[in-house]
Formats: C-alpha cells, sequence, structure tokens
C-alpha cells in the first residue's frame, strides 16, 4: 500500500465493510506481550499499525480453532510513523519485538536493503514454493538481492475515485460513472470538473478533501518517483513528481480543497458532513469511508476509474524478526493469512484488495451495496493489471511525507509554491541524510 503522509499510514483503522458476492466473509506498535507457552498452547504474538483486518474479519479465531496449540495476540498502533519508530528502536535493542511485525510497503525497501540481518528469510521455511501465488511485484519487493524472502504480502492499493453522487446531482454534474470517468480521464479534466463542482455546489462543501491526497494518488501512478531502480534519489529532477506537485498546487490556487489534514478528526467527520464531493481513494480506502460516514453515507457513495491511468497507493507485509521466540509458528500463521482464500475473505470484509493473483480472480465480480453496487472488484482488478511496478526507496513514505507537509502549507497558509517546495527539500534533507 506509497505513499504520501496518507500513503504511510496506509493501513489505516478501517471500518468493516458489507461486501456483496458468493464468497465466505473474510487487510499497528504497542508492545509485543508474552509470547511464551502456557499449558501446553504457544501465544504467537503480532504487532500491526491501523488495523490489517485479521481480528474484524475473525481469521485470528479461525485459525485457533484449525490449530487449537497455538493463541494469538495482537497489540497495534493507529499511526504508521509512530510504529516505526518504535519498531526501529526494538530491532536495534533486539528486545521486545513481536513473533510477527507488519511492514509498510513504502517501509519494505528498508527491511531489504538495510535491515536484512533483522528478519528471518523465510525462504528456510518453504517460503519460496509460494513465489508464484503472489503478485510479482508486491513478491520482489520483499526480496533481497541475494535472494532472502523477508515478507508475505497482504493487501496492496489500487487506486480509484470515490464520489459523493447525491452532491454531484445538486450541482448539476453527471452522476454515472462511465460517463464521469470519460470526463474526468485526465487529470486536467478532473480539476476542470471541479471547477464546475464548485460553481454550483452546496453550502461547505468543496471538490475534494485535500491536495496531500491528490498529490499521493498522482505519484501512485507512476513507476519512478522518489528513487530511481539503483537507489538514486531523483525526486527533485523526476517530472513525474513535478507534475503531481503542480497539478496539486493548482488545485489549492483553485480553491477546490477543503483544507483538511488526513487522518485528522476533522478529515474523519467531513466524510459524513459532505464537506467534500471527491476523494482519491485505493481500495482500503472504502472501508475508511463506511467506517467515517456511517449508514447515513450508504447509497450516496460511489466509485469510477481514476483520471490517469491505474495506479497503486499502499499495501503491507509480514515478516518475522530475527528475535521473534516462536518463529515457525509465526511463518505458519503469516503464511495462512496470506494465503488467497484469505485474502479474499478480507476484501469481501474488510475492503483491502488481494496481493495473492488466486485471490484477486476470486473477488473479479464483487460490488458493493454502499457504494451504489459499484463493481469494485473489476474497478480495482484492471487497476492492479494496468499498475506500473513501483521503485520503492529506502526513504519512500519519509520523503512523501515531506512533501505532503509542504502541500498542507500551500493549502492552508497560502505558501507560495516556490517557497514551499523549498522546506520539502529542507525536509527532505534531513531524513535521507
Amino acid at each position: 500500500m506509497p505513499i504520501a503522509r496518507a500513503a504511510a499510514r496506509a493501513a489505516v483503522r478501517l471500518g468493516a465493510v458489507a461486501l456483496s458476492g458468493a464468497l465466505l466473509v473474510a487487510c499497528g506498535s504497542g508492545s509485543a506481550g508474552n509470547s511464551g507457552s502456557a499449558g501446553g498452547k504457544v501465544t504467537v504474538t503480532v504487532d500491526l499499525f491501523g488495523s490489517f483486518g485479521y481480528k474484524q474479519a475473525g481469521l485470528y479465531e479461525e485459525y485457533q480453532k484449525l490449530h487449537p496449540e497455538i493463541t494469538i495476540k495482537q497489540s497495534d498502533t493507529e499511526d504508521e510513523a509512530d510504529y516505526w519508530k518504535s519498531l526501529q528502536t526494538r530491532l536495534a535493542g533486539g528486545g521486545g519485538l513481536a513473533d510477527v511485525q507488519g511492514v509498510e510497503v513504502g517501509r519494505i525497501a528498508s527491511v531489504t536493503q538495510q535491515q536484512a540481518d533483522k528478519f528471518e528469510d523465510l525462504k528456510q521455511y518453504g517460503a519460496d514454493s509460494l513465489k508464484d501465488t503472489f503478485a510479482e511485484a508486491k513478491w520482489s519487493a520483499a526480496t533481497t538481492q541475494d535472494g532472502r524472502i523477508l515478507g508475505l504480502g497482504t493487501d496492496v492499493g489500487p487506486e480509484a475515485m470515490c464520489y459523493r453522487s447525491d452532491l454531484f446531482a445538486k450541482a448539476g454534474l453527471p452522476t454515472d460513472r462511465a460517463e464521469l470517468a470519460k470526463k474526468w480521464s485526465t487529470w486536467d479534466g478532473y480539476l476542470a470538473l471541479g471547477k464546475e463542482y464548485m460553481a454550483k455546489a452546496p453550502a461547505k462543501s468543496a471538490w475534494l478533501d485535500s491536495v496531500g491526497s491528490l498529490f499521493s494518488i498522482m505519484i501512485g501512478q507512476e513507476k519512478e518517483r522518489y528513487y530511481d531502480a539503483s537507489g538514486k534519489l531523483i525526486y527533485e529532477q523526476n517530472p513525474a513528481v513535478k507534475t503531481a506537485w503542480d497539478t496539486s498546487v493548482k488545485a489549492a490556487g483553485s480553491g477546490l480543497s477543503a483544507k483538511l489534514d488526513q487522518w485528522s478528526p476533522q478529515w474523519n467527520q467531513a466524510f459524513a458532513a459532505g464537506s467534500f464531493a471527491t476523494i482519491p481513494c485505493p481500495a482500503w480506502m472504502l472501508s475508511y469511508i463506511k467506517g467515517q460516514a456511517g449508514d447515513g453515507g450508504s447509497g450516496k457513495w460511489d466509485v469510477a476509474p481514476l483520471p490517469g491511468g491505474a495506479g497503486n497507493w499502499g499495501g503491507s507485509y509480514l515478516a518475522v524478526p530475527r528475535a521473534a521466540e516462536h518463529k515457525k509458528e509465526a511463518y505458519e500463521l503469516i503464511k495462512w493469512l496470506t494465503a488467497p482464500e484469505q485474502q479474499a475473505k478480507l476484501f469481501r470484509d474488510q475492503g483491502l484488495f488481494p496481493s495473492s493473483t488466486g485471490a484477486i480472480d476470486q473477488v473479479a465480480d464483487a460490488k458493493d451495496p454502499y457504494f451504489s453496487d459499484a463493481p469494485i472488484g473489476q474497478i480495482f482488478g484492471d487497476a492492479v493489471k494496468a499498475a506500473p511496478v513501483q521503485v520503492i526507496g529506502v526513504h519512500d513514505a519519509n520523503v512523501n511525507q515531506q512533501i505532503t507537509n509542504a502541500l498542507s502549507e500551500v493549502e492552508r497558509k497560502g505558501t507560495s509554491s516556490e517557497k514551499a517546495w523549498a522546506t520539502a527539500k529542507k525536509g527532505v534533507d534531513n531524513v535521507v541524510g
């Protein structure tokens, strides 16, 4: 799941989802807790950020029934940045680590390139036999140059556009998702439609939530963003970054944004209040919208293909630290949790789009009644197939956060593009070192 400030926190605390389809109901850091054995049972500890949906979908309970000798204990932290900072401290000290640790996609290059000695090579447990069951990009990102497998993929973040069809109708805009996809086939078309909306928009309603989310979704459409394939930092020279920046600045200057900081209480409340009509949405965002907009939002939201082509924003991995107490049991758990059947269940129940190729096929016909019966299996499935294989650098998440922080200054304080970019560059220099 790249990687603006929001993307770095892609596995957000998601609400439950009710999706139609034929499959069964089915993708965080506090202290890891005691992972010892008691009464013949082994307690496998799992430490995550946000919500991966395993508890909500009943997967832990199901696994424990299948393996009565196992008890699963999960801890989690809502903010991924806080989680990652805590994980780095514990990795350096070698203590307090869980048997299973979550890793956001924007951090996986740091794991494979800088911290490989801190995590188990899952190949020794037979993980290499699973390669063909995962999308190639997902698999390769967690594999080191010398072939060590350091994590198994959970979800991915194929991108679309979520919109309030009721607000569109009030502003005299079309509401049909196919018609909208044509009108906003480009990002310029999206901004132009936004200006039409603002001319007749209901009171206290903007076109989109924030320009930070716009930047994040646009940069998720690119193969190379902040680093090239050699590991060189290229964001300053990359025309794709400049285009996404300039488009976001243009949106801010046109008054299209509600100027809301993503994940803030005000942003959360805005989903139900109708404070914005569109929001760029990776698959995992659907559950978040439901959780914030509540029952009153059902049937008011819809999903359409994204302007400018396919992309990916977010996704995660499950890894086993070298210091884990129950390594083999941890591997067996993550192997099961990331298997096609479980990934399909998570999409049906939690809206987290699978990285397993078998699961992608299983959910192709999924529709979501909350989102006006949008064919989300098809929309997100097409996006997965068309999205570029992204180059992820060791500081992807940090670079993205500095840029979106600077865009917030443009949006909220009217800071000039030049001054904000200089602030972003200084921030990147500080975090990259």
